[in-house]
């Protein structure tokens, strides 16, 4: 059985991942500092269904914390890391861009550190769309993404660099993936998908940044955990996107379709449109399907009926 090690585990993406790599029976070692970002309590359900799972075992542990990390990999024999920690959220880098790098910059290079003395010769790191600032659209992953826009984007690009120095000096297998706005059933209370929904549903208005024209490549999380292990494939080292992958959709879009599902109308309180925020994103795709034989399979409006359904039940 191939034992991998997964960072971020009680995250959103990184508890579906879990998930979908218990049933094709690998051994999950899931790790999570478990911060209160956003409410825990949340981090904790997806923890309890994993620990369920037989192949699932968790650690309470952070990534920056460099001997706890070395203790773990003695201890177990990867295959290989899969690396889904970080800190989230754009807005709340321009307030506390510190942590951003100690997590995501320094916290990947404890990894990979880790990963060339242990000789773990595959590692797989989740990056972001919000690198691709300024750029052509669709995004493809050869464009010069050297003018990030906020300290999470340039914390990731940072990640991205380290890992192909370690992919350079030590011959370690990476992918890289940027994933498009990420969105689905049990999603991060911060991001606009659930916000939108929790206060249209309680007749709160919606916070709305920017005049709503704003469009983003939607990507539901069951297909970007399912591209999140297809990334396990021996590549080299490549970067490649998880996007929708179709168009980009607006927010005023997005409302639409949740006072749809909910059969509420919203109500909307404008605000300037925030420097750290992008336009517009819209991934191309080609890569993902030549390489990995990856391709998305659940479009906008099926995934906001699946999240609305949960937020319902939850």
């Amino acid at each position: 059985m191939k034992t991998i090690l997964l960072t971020g585990a009680a995250g959103f993406i990184g508890h579906k991942t879990a998930e979908f790599l218990c049933q094709k029976e690998y051994k999950v070692i899931g790790i999570d500092n478990l911060n209160d970002y956003y409410d825990v309590n949340l981090k904790k359900s997806r923890l309890k269904q994993l620990k369920a799972n037989k192949n699932f075992t968790f650690y309470k542990l952070d990534i920056e914390n460099l001997n706890a990390l070395k203790k773990l990999f003695k201890q177990y024999r990867f295959t290989a890391v899969i690396n889904l920690a970080a800190r989230a959220g754009v807005r709340y880098s321009m307030v506390n861009p510190f942590v951003y790098f100690t997590t995501n910059a320094n916290g990947t290079l404890n990894l990979l550190e880790l990963c060339k003395d242990f000789k773990v010769k595959k590692f797989v790191l989740a990056s972001t769309s919000s690198l691709y600032a300024g750029q052509k659209m669709p995004f493809k992953e050869n464009l010069a993404v050297n003018t990030p826009i906020s300290s999470y984007a340039a914390s990731k690009k940072a990640a991205e660099v380290t890992a192909y120095t370690y992919h350079y000096l030590y011959g370690i297998d990476v992918t890289v993936l940027r994933y498009f706005t990420v969105y689905g059933p049990g999603g991060r209370p911060d991001m606009s998908v659930d916000r939108f929904i929790k206060w249209i549903d309680q007749g709160k208005p919606i916070q709305l940044y920017g005049d709503g024209t704003q469009a983003r490549d939607f990507t539901y999380v069951d297909d970007i955990a399912r591209g999140t292990i297809k990334a396990l494939k021996k590549v080299g080292f490549k970067i490649i996107n998880l996007g929708g992958g179709n168009k980009p959709y607006t927010l005023k879009f997005l409302i639409q379709l949740i006072e749809q599902n909910l059969g509420k109308k919203a109500k909307i309180k404008q605000h300037p449109f925030v420097k750290t925020d992008m336009k517009a994103t819209w991934a191309d795709i080609r890569e993902a399907k030549k390489v990995l034989g990856w391709q998305p399979t659940v479009n906008l409006k099926e995934g906001i009926k699946k999240s609305i359904d949960w937020y319902q039940s939850y």
